[in-house]
C-alpha cells in the first residue's frame, strides 16, 4: 500500500472527449494532497462532476492517468477505488431499507467485516443514530443527503468526494455538516467538493480550483487567491453632503454615493502602501469630515463571478 506518501489524487494531462469530438475535460493537470479540503467550483455544465466520475473510475476518459495514493486507477483500480468515498449529486438509496442496513451494507461492498462500532460512529456525527431504524423512504431530503455521507464513509476511505453535499439542506444542518468535514479533514482524510454555494468553498476550503467549459484554468490555495483577487471597499460617510469629488481627490478613483453623503474607496488587498493613510490626509486638510466608516472584503463569491466571466 502506497497510503504513506502526501500527494492523495495526481492527475496528469487527462482529456475526456465525445464520439461528436466535444471535449467534456480538456488536458487536466492536478495535484490533491493528503489532509487537503478542495473546493471545485464552476457554472452549471463546466465538468465538474464528469471529472469527480472520472476519478472515482464511473467515467471513462482518453488521454492522460489518474492516481489515487500511487495506484492507477484504471491499472491497480481495486486499490485505487478501496480508498475513495463519492457522495454523488443524486440521492440514490433503496426506500425499503434501515438507515442502519443501508449504511452496513456499503461497508460489506468494500470487503470490510461488520464493525456496528464504526457505523454507530459515523451515524452519531451525523445526527443519524436515533434514525436508524427508520426506512430510507420515510427521511426528509437533508437526512437522506446525511445517509449518503454515511455510506460513502462505512468503508473508511482516505478520500472523500462530496458532489454538491449540501444541497436541498437548511443552514443549520449546513453548518453541522462543514464542523464535520473539518473534523475528518484533521484526521488526514482529503475532501473533494463541489458546490454552488460558494460561501461552503469560502468557509471550509484549503484550495480553490476552477473549472469552466472542461478547462481547470485555476487552482490556487483559498487565502491567496482572496489575497491576490480580492478588493476591500471603504465607505466613507459624511456630515456635509459633497456635489462632485473635489479635484484634489479625483487620484483615488473615489465614487460618491447615497445622494453625496458617502464617498467609497476600492483598493486590492494586496496592495502593500500608505494609499488610505494619504487619502485621510487630504480629507482631512480640506475639512472634509466624516462621522462613520465601513468596511467591506471581497467575497469568494465575487472573485469566482469576476474570472469566470474573464474565461
Amino acid at each position: 500500500m502506497l497510503y504513506n506518501q502526501k500527494i492523495a489524487i495526481k492527475i496528469i494531462n487527462l482529456t475526456k472527449f465525445y464520439n461528436n469530438n466535444f471535449k467534456a475535460l480538456n488536458n487536466i493537470n492536478l495535484e490533491i494532497m493528503r489532509g487537503e479540503i478542495f473546493a471545485l467550483l464552476g457554472p452549471n455544465g463546466a465538468g465538474k462532476t464528469t471529472l469527480i466520475n472520472t476519478i472515482c473510475g464511473i467515467s471513462n476518459f482518453n488521454i492522460g492517468s489518474i492516481k489515487v495514493f500511487g495506484y492507477d486507477n484504471i491499472k491497480d483500480y481495486r486499490f485505487a477505488r478501496f480508498y475513495i468515498g463519492l457522495v454523488p449529486q443524486e440521492l440514490t438509496t433503496g426506500v425499503f431499507e434501515s438507515v442502519f442496513q443501508t449504511v452496513e451494507f456499503s461497508r460489506g461492498l468494500f470487503g470490510k467485516k461488520s464493525s456496528t462500532f464504526h457505523i454507530e460512529n459515523i451515524l452519531n456525527k451525523l445526527s443519524l443514530w436515533e434514525k436508524r431504524h427508520f426506512q430510507i423512504r420515510f427521511l426528509s431530503g437533508g437526512m437522506k443527503r446525511r445517509v449518503m455521507i454515511a455510506k460513502a464513509l462505512s468503508h473508511e476511505p482516505s478520500i472523500l468526494f462530496l458532489d454538491e453535499p449540501t444541497s436541498g439542506v437548511d443552514v443549520e444542518l449546513r453548518q453541522s455538516m462543514w464542523n464535520y468535514l473539518r473534523n475528518l479533514k484533521k484526521q488526514g482524510i482529503s475532501i473533494v467538493l463541489t458546490t454552488h454555494y460558494i460561501e461552503e468553498a469560502e468557509a471550509i476550503a484549503d484550495t480553490i480550483g476552477i473549472i469552466n467549459y472542461g478547462n481547470l484554468f485555476l487552482v490556487e490555495n483559498k487565502q491567496k487567491l482572496m489575497h491576490k483577487l480580492g478588493k476591500k471597499r471603504l465607505i466613507i460617510h459624511l456630515y456635509e453632503r459633497l456635489t462632485k469629488i473635489p479635484d484634489i481627490l479625483l487620484q483615488f478613483n473615489l465614487k460618491l454615493i447615497n445622494n453625496g453623503y458617502s464617498l467609497i474607496f476600492t483598493y486590492d488587498i494586496g496592495k502593500i502602501d500608505n494609499e488610505i493613510s494619504f487619502l485621510f490626509d487630504i480629507i482631512k486638510l480640506h475639512k472634509i469630515y466624516f462621522r462613520d466608516i465601513d468596511m467591506y472584503k471581497s467575497s469568494l463569491e465575487e472573485i469566482f463571478v469576476q474570472l469566470v466571466k474573464k474565461k
